[in-house]
């Protein structure tokens, strides 16, 4: 019944592949990836926002004068005066060197998650592999007990297929938000130039760094997994072939369930962890 012991290889392949995909991405900077060509469209933008950036500066600047001092006699003190010079001063610095500033808080992190998975003592993720004790239970069955089987294959394969991809698809979405959060950053960043506004420039900044410390939980998830994986779920060689190959996909299954979830909840964890 080789098809059926397929069937599953090729699940675990697939699985396999995008945790792969996943320690490669993790590691690489928004500036590399797909070569840059994304990137350097992202810089354009962000590039041409800056002026947009410049005219808000000036209007919040304006907006939090008004706000925050009663009269123009405040206005001409020299405390109150010198207060707002260096906001104004601070505020166009942010916009003009936003970029460089968002950069050292993305290497930063990437720092972070080198040093863990130096540290961790994994080159890359382990391999899923289907156990030798239970494509022998497979290949010991015959014809009418191997439908009841290839049905239980079928579903667990296309569950782990399944997870791989929403696996895959949050890593991808984080690279999306970074560069999402780059383009844009010019807007956000223009309401420091305020002080009644600032605090959407500081939700922004924050919002950023808890998309970069995704990488790190995602990074985590990987090698605790990485470590589950090296010891395959335990099986009952005595049982049945289907029984065997139920708690294996069963206990497999919440295994990579518990991996996706993590990952899909990074941004929830961090945001935790930062008191977000």
């Amino acid at each position: 019944m080789s098809w059926i012991v397929d069937n599953l290889q090729f699940a675990l392949d697939v699985w396999n592949s995008k945790l792969a995909e996943i320690w490669q991405l993790i590691t690489q900077s928004p500036e590399t990836f797909k070569g840059g060509m994304i990137w350097n469209v992202i810089v354009n933008i962000h590039d041409a926002l800056k002026a947009i950036g410049l005219g808000l500066l000036v209007l919040f600047f304006v907006a939090g004068v008004v706000k925050t001092c009663g009269s123009f006699t405040e206005v001409k003190k020299p405390e109150h005066a010198l207060k707002l010079f260096i906001r104004f001063v601070l505020a166009k610095a942010v916009i003009t060197h936003g970029l460089e500033l968002m950069m050292s808080l993305f290497s930063i992190v990437q720092g972070v998650i080198s040093t863990i998975m130096r540290s961790s003592g994994l080159g890359g993720a382990n391999r899923t592999v289907l156990p030798d004790s239970i494509k022998e239970a497979i290949n010991n069955i015959g014809f009418f007990e191997s439908i009841p089987l290839w049905a239980v294959t079928l579903i667990g394969g296309l569950v782990i297929f399944v997870l791989s991809f929403i696996m895959i698809f949050s890593v991808y979405g984080r690279f999306f938000k970074l560069y999402l959060y780059t383009a844009i950053a010019p807007v956000p960043l223009s309401t420091f130039a305020g002080e009644p506004s600032q605090n959407v420039g500081k939700s922004f900044i924050k919002s950023y760094c808890v998309v970069c410390l995704e990488g790190a939980i995602i990074v985590l998830a990987c090698v605790i997994f990485s470590l589950f994986a090296a010891s395959p779920p335990a099986v009952d060689s005595s049982a049945s072939a289907v029984t065997q190959v139920w708690s294996y996909i069963g206990e497999l299954t919440f295994n990579l369930l518990v991996l996706v979830g993590t990952i899909k909840m990074s941004s929830m964890a961090v945001k935790e962890m930062t008191g977000g």
